[in-house]
């Protein structure tokens, strides 16, 4: 058995946020915006102040959706399963960055929209480690493990993707509906049971 007594690796709930690339920006925000910082996240990642509006092929939408940064070759939208009833769409879930076969949305933003046809995912269950860390559990990057946590409704994850970089710090994301079901909130503590 795998313990984190000594690295804690904490969870970090993640609610619906979009990644832009340099040319959506443009549109969304106009030529040569950069956005804004919120909050900083791990391995150089940030909260943006700013939001965008999600639009389904069904013209549902849900507004004031986060943006994260720093911009990517490619948009990206996460969202959990709960989003899904309301736009009426059908996401896979994923590893982040696994567009192939993803739910085509539209991205509206303060000075034009965008619209991909694969973009949406419900990202999968997966850990950062630092390198230091993932060496000393004896894992690598995209090892599958099982994690356990123990909350006022205890449960298991099994096949969780471990992400491996010199710049991440321990955390296991999860999405709001994982969270919810588990009464799990940001700042709990989950065990690497099995790998």
């Amino acid at each position: 058995m795998i313990t984190s007594r000594d690295d804690d690796i904490k969870i970090g709930v993640s609610a619906r946020h979009v990644h832009l690339s340099r040319e959506d920006l443009d549109v969304l925000f106009g030529e040569g915006y950069e956005l804004k910082k919120k909050k900083i996240l791990m391995g150089g990642q940030f909260a943006a102040e700013e939001c965008v509006t999600i639009v389904s092929p069904n013209l549902r939408s849900i507004e004031n959706v986060r943006v994260l940064g720093p911009l990517r070759s490619k948009s990206q939208i996460e969202i959990s399963k709960t989003d899904t009833f309301k736009l009426k769409i059908n996401p896979p879930v994923r590893p982040s960055g696994d567009l192939e076969g993803s739910a085509p949305m539209a991205i509206v933003g303060p000075k034009g929209t965008v619209f991909h046809d694969e973009v949406c995912i419900i990202a999968n269950r997966h850990i950062h480690l630092p390198t230091y860390l993932a060496h000393k559990y004896g894992l690598r990057d995209n090892d599958m493990v099982d994690v356990e946590v123990k909350t006022g409704k205890p449960t298991k994850f099994f096949n969780v993707q471990v992400r491996v970089h010199d710049s991440f710090t321990p955390e296991m994301h999860i999405d709001t509906d994982d969270a919810n079901a588990c009464a799990l909130q940001t700042g709990d503590v989950i065990k690497i049971i099995s790998k």
